[in-house]
Formats: C-alpha cells, sequence, structure tokens
C-alpha cells in the first residue's frame, strides 16, 4: 500500500515524540517497534522537512534543542491524540468500560482520599484495570512527564510551568496534642502558645514542614521540630505515646484516636488537594471517567448523542468506529 504524505508526516513526528520522551534513539524505537535506523531516518527526514535542527547529539545522548521543544510542545498532543483517536470515540458514545489507568499518589491521599473514589468507580467499571502508585511528589512528577501515569492526586504548592493543578478538596489544619499534655485542654490556641513546645512534622523534603515553619517565621517564632516522619498516621502514633505535638490536615483524624484536636485554622492556611497533570496531556476515556467521579463538573458536556432509531445509530456508529480503526492503523 502506498504511503501518503500525512502517512509519513504523522510517523516522523510519533518517531520525534519518542525520541524526545526518552532521550534515546534507541529506546524510542523499542518503545515503537521499529528499528533504531529506521527512527533515525525519520528524524532525519522531519528535521531535512523543517530546515532545523531538532536534536543536538552527543553520542548515544540526544537534546532537545529550543526550536524542538517547541515542536515537541505542539506536536506531542496531535499525536498522543491520534494514538488514542477511537479510544476517545468509543468514550464520546459511552462505550468504553476497560482499559488501564494509572494514578499517582502519596501515601495521605491513597489513604484517605482515594479509597471511596476507588471503590466505586472499580464497581461501576470493573473492567478498567486500576494501578494506583504510591509515590512521593517529585516521583510523581517524573512520572507524569514520562507519561507512566495518566494523572497525580495531591496537594502542590508550587506548580512547575509544564504542569497543571486543579484543586478539588479543602481541608483545615488541626493541632493534635496527648491527652495529658499542657495544652489538651485548651479549646483555642495562638502561634506563640504552639512554638515552644517539640512538635513532630513530615520531613523536609515534603512542603507541610516548610509551610508550618513559613507561618512561626511570619510571627516571629522559631519552629520547633523535635522528629521528622513520614506519614500521618505514624506522626499521630508517636503523638498519642508523648514524644511531640503535630500539626496535621483534617483528613487524616478518624475520630478513633487518643488524642486532643484543638483547630488552628486561625493560624495556619488550609490545604488544597486535587488533580495534577502534564499540560496539553491527552486524557484517555477511563482517565476522564475517574476525574469526573471526583468532580461531576469537572469537564464541560455539550450534550450526548440522540437517535430515534437506536439499533440503526448503534450500526452507524459501528460502523464509523471501523473506519476510524482502519485509519489509525494505515497512519502507524
Amino acid at each position: 500500500m502506498e504511503t501518503t504524505p500525512n502517512q509519513n508526516r504523522y510517523r516522523q513526528l510519533r518517531a520525534f515524540c519518542q525520541a524526545a520522551k526518552t532521550g534515546s534513539i534507541s529506546k524510542a524505537a523499542a518503545r515503537l517497534r521499529l528499528s533504531q535506523p529506521s527512527v533515525s531516518l525519520q528524524i532525519q527526514a522531519l528535521e531535512k522537512e523543517l530546515h532545523l535542527l531538532l536534536f543536538e547529539r552527543r553520542g548515544p545522548r540526544i537534546r532537545l534543542t529550543p526550536a524542538g521543544q517547541l515542536l515537541l510542545d505542539m506536536a506531542e498532543p496531535l499525536v498522543e491524540g491520534m494514538d488514542k483517536l477511537v479510544d476517545s470515540f468509543s468514550h464520546a458514545v459511552s462505550d468504553v468500560t476497560s482499559g488501564p489507568l494509572d494514578i499517582a499518589s502519596g501515601e495521605s491521599t491513597l489513604l484517605y482520599i482515594l479509597p471511596e473514589l476507588t471503590k466505586h468507580f472499580m464497581d461501576k467499571y470493573p473492567n478498567i484495570k486500576v494501578r494506583l502508585h504510591n509515590v512521593t511528589g517529585r516521583d510523581g512528577i517524573v512520572k507524569m512527564r514520562d507519561d507512566s501515569v495518566d494523572f497525580a492526586v495531591g496537594a502542590m504548592d508550587e506548580v512547575p510551568e509544564d504542569l497543571s493543578y486543579y484543586p478539588i478538596y479543602n481541608y483545615k489544619p488541626v493541632l493534635i496534642v496527648p491527652t495529658d499534655h499542657a495544652l489538651a485542654k485548651r479549646k483555642t490556641v495562638k502561634a506563640e502558645d504552639i512554638s515552644p513546645h517539640g512538635l513532630i512534622l513530615p520531613p523536609r523534603s515534603l512542603s507541610t514542614l516548610n509551610q508550618i515553619d513559613a507561618v512561626f517565621k511570619q510571627h516571629g517564632l522559631p519552629c520547633n521540630v523535635v522528629l521528622e516522619v513520614g506519614g500521618w498516621e505514624v506522626i499521630k502514633r508517636y503523638v498519642e505515646i508523648g514524644l511531640g505535638i503535630s500539626i496535621v490536615t483534617s483528613f487524616c483524624l478518624r475520630g478513633h484516636e487518643r488524642l486532643v484536636k484543638i483547630p488552628v485554622d486561625n493560624i495556619f492556611p488550609d490545604r488544597s488537594y486535587g488533580v495534577v497533570m502534564r499540560r496539553g496531556k491527552f486524557l484517555s476515556p477511563q482517565a476522564k471517567a475517574f476525574l469526573e467521579f471526583m468532580d461531576a463538573d469537572f469537564f464541560s458536556t455539550d450534550g450526548g448523542v440522540a437517535s430515534d432509531h437506536p439499533d440503526e445509530n448503534a450500526m452507524a456508529l459501528n460502523q464509523l468506529k471501523e473506519r476510524l480503526n482502519s485509519v489509525v492503523t494505515a497512519t502507524q
């Protein structure tokens, strides 16, 4: 079958995008199941046609030029859209019930926000294979950038330029102290009441400690951290046995803890949690369905497909999907 110029362009852009994302011609070839010379020739043909150098080549390693980065920003959503055209069309007619869904999240979000959402989602879509990746913020960003996950769920205070953050949930800060602590009988506290006592907080590599430290500095007070440890469940346990006090996010408090809880939203800001994704990311139908579970208004809708003859409509849609499949197959 003769290859059209449009098919060639798609193959060239597909090879270019994979090489840019992996930083390697050989890795791009492996992902595309092509030979390394074939991928190299496609990229060279694209550079020749555009009269621009897209990569700086240093032995086996390649690096995008400014022109290459601009082309990647423009081409990647188009290539991803073409790759996932059939799934997207099927989702538009409410016919997508299977496929993979990868979500990155930290331990706290996995414990307190996602369990019920994931259960309801899997009850409705039992054939969708959900994979939850337990990662720190930095590792989650890496996974979003290399498209190992569809999106991440968590808190993000400083959003890199290539990512977008959509806050959905809002939680209050709470001071937790042992039941026999000096502050245990207080209904309200000020920053100067908390400062003298030893705090148990998440590691400084995460944003929570730095945010709390910044609030104390605004009040001209020291932030007395006696222990850094990850995970709200661990922190609650260490507070219970009297190793210190802590400022936690309200969602981690279930009511059964042997602790005294004191509101401190007059001192510390609320904490938002939401969805983080790469800018220009083409979302799979499975990802869109989960995001709608999180927030029914996450996407605007223009209405659905209606017909007075549902059987005829289904036949026509199936024929159209077959044509779409053949188009995508021909371009690959």
